[in-house]
């Protein structure tokens, strides 16, 4: 399971692969249940094990039992963009479940494997869904020096070297996404002046700030794309200019990585796009010189989220430097 910003996905690991993903405003609303949902495509009790991820992760620092997780592995649920609910009720759901489950951390500063200067810098790095991509993209490439960024409501850049998660750069001070940004002076003024809580800064410091578009999370990436292809300078400019941070953000941790870089791998709603607009190909263009650039599909979180599953069941003790404990 993948608990995003738009929804929460998932992913059946079978003969075949399933994926579905819940909107988040279903969810906050209680019009449907995940379990129900689930249980409509596979059958609980054969269900070897599910990884899931929630909210920040930041109140864990290794793979583990859901059983023995206090507080949903999370430090505070504050900062971490718009709140609605659904992904507690998918969480408490599963727990309530007799559904065998492992929960991931995020990356953060109590995360061992994490260049110590990373540690020092950032108190939080990322979300605990950007190690299920990562560990998807890892088994898609075999990349065991690379950069992923993750590019879609938010972006978060990670860099991994020699098979393990070294640093990353998270939304709230790196690259634009659609929705979250960098907090800036302004906003860093407004909060101060009590204009703006800071998550609703942060929640409006991605390219819908530059296109000036204000909509539910679920229906900003649309607008902005339908604007865009209408010919609207704004929406033009929101564009070219969260694609100037990525780019930024991606060469920055390329310029500090101690290996040679494998390959970059974009992935999420934008960095997989090449229809209507070519979000992948003009970010390759501009990152081509540092590593070969790929795509991966924008179901690579919660594939991730399984395939760290199937590894843990199996035995693996350690997914990227992230220990698994008490299993």
């Amino acid at each position: 399971m993948d608990h995003g910003t738009t929804g929460v996905s998932f992913t059946i690991l079978n003969d075949d692969l399933i994926h579905f993903k819940i909107g988040r405003e279903d969810l906050s609303a209680g019009k449907v249940s995940a379990l129900e949902e689930l249980r409509k495509r596979v059958d609980e009790k054969s269900i070897k094990l599910m990884a899931i991820t929630y909210a920040m992760g930041d109140g864990i620092s290794a793979i583990k039992p859901v059983g023995k997780v206090k507080n949903r592995g999370i430090v505070s649920i504050g900062g971490a963009g718009k709140v609605t609910g659904g992904g507690t009720a998918v969480y408490d759901e599963i727990v309530g479940s007799n559904i065998p489950t492992v929960l991931i951390p995020g990356l953060h500063k109590n995360t061992p494997c994490l260049d110590e200067r990373f540690k020092a810098a950032y108190s939080h790095l990322a979300s605990s869904e950007k190690i299920s991509i990562c560990y998807n993209a890892f088994l898609e490439t075999g990349y065991e020096n690379m950069i992923v960024s993750d590019i879609s409501s938010n972006t978060v850049s990670i860099l991994i070297e020699n098979g393990k998660i070294r640093g990353a750069i998270d939304a709230c001070i790196g690259a634009m996404g659609i929705i979250h940004g960098p907090l800036d002076l302004e906003m860093i003024r407004d909060i101060d002046d009590n204009i703006r809580t800071a998550n609703e800064c942060f929640s409006h410091a991605g390219a819908v700030k530059v296109a000036d578009i204000h909509t539910k999370v679920g229906k900003a990436k649309d607008i902005l794309i339908k604007s865009y292809l209408n010919g609207d300078q704004k929406s033009k400019n929101a564009i070219e200019t969260m694609l100037m941070t990525i780019t930024m953000e991606i060469w920055g941790l390329a310029g500090i990585s101690e290996n040679e870089l494998e390959g970059i791998v974009l992935t999420g709603s934008m960095g997989s796009m090449k229809q209507p607009i070519d979000i992948f190909g003009s970010l390759k263009s501009k990152l081509k010189k540092i590593a070969p650039v790929i795509s991966l599909p924008t179901t690579s979180g919660s594939l991730g989220s399984a395939q760290i599953a199937k590894a843990v069941f199996n035995g693996e003790k350690e997914i990227l430097g992230i220990k698994v404990v008490d299993f």
